[in-house]
């Protein structure tokens, strides 16, 4: 008799047990998981910037406001950081080209961070393209892309003015840092999306 009411309690504590966790299967969605590691490495324009020597050739993700898209075919777009003097080249890469509906937007960019480096022997050679009238056109005339150019800090319109002053700035740098170049950088990019 005991060996009976044994497995009557047994029996009915099984029943139970299935009961209640059938009844507790947790719901799956079909919404992944933030990943709280991404959102934690995506970083402001001026981050960026601050260390991008240390970046190069690195996958970032970086978000700002875009200022501008490039109108040849919209290849490129300038993220802003907290001023105008911060900003960033983006290059369209593996994303094709970018949405005009990024301008003025808070856009978040996930590439590969370039390092362009502007020197003597580059000079030299954009003095020879210039003087055999080869010298590609970006923007209205000679003059350059004045995004690009605010980007990189410069103020001179013509090409000559250009390369002189970026010739002036390598002078300073070499004598601050011992650096024979000028070192400017932009992402190719492999998505992209606009956050606001």
């Amino acid at each position: 008799m005991k060996r009976k009411h044994y497995m009557l309690w047994a029996a009915i504590f099984v029943a139970g047990t299935i009961i209640i966790s059938c009844g507790n299967k947790t719901k799956k969605t079909t919404q992944e998981p933030v990943d709280q590691e991404e959102i934690s490495s995506v970083l402001e324009v001026d981050s960026l910037l601050a260390k991008a020597d240390s970046l190069v050739k690195q996958k970032v993700v970086v978000e700002g406001v875009c200022t501008h898209i490039c109108a040849h075919g919209g290849r490129k777009i300038f993220l802003m950081g907290s001023d105008d003097t911060q900003t960033i080249r983006i290059e369209a890469g593996e994303v094709g080209k970018f949405e005009q509906k990024c301008v003025n937007s808070i856009v978040r960019v996930t590439g590969t961070l370039v390092e362009d480096r502007i020197d003597e022997a580059y000079l030299q050679n954009w003095e020879e393209k210039l003087k055999a009238k080869a010298a590609e056109q970006h923007g209205k005339g000679e003059q350059g892309c004045s995004t690009e150019k605010q980007a990189r800090g410069e103020t001179a319109n013509t090409p000559q003015k250009r390369i002189a002053d970026f010739r002036s700035k390598i002078a300073k740098r070499k004598a601050k840092e011992g650096k024979e170049y000028l070192s400017f950088y932009h992402i190719e990019a492999t998505s992209y999306e606009i956050v606001e």
